[in-house]
């Protein structure tokens, strides 16, 4: 199979185009990033996935600083450079400072030393952990 390509706004579908747009309307910006356009090669993964992405990150219980700093540590953990690179940015702008950032990448590397170290020495639960 050959490596899948971008699919730019001027070759895409109706169906593209009106995630794109949305997209675009809703981010403010003048055209969707990398990767929007890969998913784009599955219209109904791309409308499916910016549908719940919309949902998700959207102002609620938590507010969309708090959000983007969580989608940086998943990420961080997953290996995945571009969401770091990507929700980094998102939370910049949403107000995160290189302080915030420097205790956030400190709670997820604790975070995985301690979660490796549990599952290794496969420590039990608490029962006052329990509920």
């Amino acid at each position: 199979m050959s490596k899948p390509k971008p699919i730019e706004y001027a070759d895409a579908s109706p169906q593209v185009r009106a995630v794109f747009d949305d997209i675009k309307a809703s981010r403010n910006v003048p055209d969707v990033n990398n990767f929007w356009k890969y998913l784009a090669n599955d219209p109904a993964t791309l409308k499916r996935t910016w549908e719940s992405v919309k949902e998700i990150m959207a102002p609620g219980a938590l507010d969309p600083l708090v959000k983007e700093m969580l989608y940086v540590a998943v990420s961080v953990t997953n290996g995945c450079g571009y969401c770091i690179a990507s929700h980094s940015a998102a939370a910049e702008k949403a107000g995160m400072t290189p302080a915030m950032f420097g205790e956030l990448m400190a709670v997820v590397g604790m975070a995985n030393e301690t979660n490796r170290l549990v599952n290794g020495y496969r420590v039990p639960i608490d029962a006052a952990f329990e509920k």
